[in-house]
């Protein structure tokens, strides 16, 4: 059994197809077989046509679904993790340079500690 290429339908043919079911003077099958599509793709459509009806009087249903953001608060918290960051590091840089600034101390006393052990030796 070959497969059919796959089809693109004008959304005009979508709508029309979508009515008739929604009409229900035919049941899917019908609709399905008069118009060469599976019953599952007029089911589709139907709910497409049904989910976007109340928006087609007024529009205003995306903007009741839109959650309200406080603006106030988002800075907030944007403030408080700026500081924080860069607490972290600042914290880190000076922990990083005394750590560099010492290690040249911490070796050269190590160095005179090695001269003085082996001129005792030696002498």
């Amino acid at each position: 059994m070959a497969r059919r290429a796959r089809r693109t339908h004008s959304p005009a043919f979508k709508a029309k197809v979508a009515l008739a079911a929604i009409k229900g003077e035919k049941t899917l099958a019908e609709l399905a077989q008069q118009n060469d599509v599976h019953p599952n793709q007029i089911s589709a459509w139907k709910a497409q046509v049904l989910d976007g009806a109340p928006g087609l009087f007024g529009g205003g249903g995306a903007a009741e679904t839109a959650p309200a953001v406080d603006v106030k608060v988002q800075h907030a918290k944007i403030g408080e993790l700026t500081l924080e960051n860069d607490l972290r590091s600042s914290r880190g840089q000076a922990f990083g340079r005394c750590a560099r600034q010492s290690w040249p101390a911490e070796r050269k006393a190590m160095i005179e500690r090695g001269q003085r052990s082996s001129a005792g030796a030696a002498g």
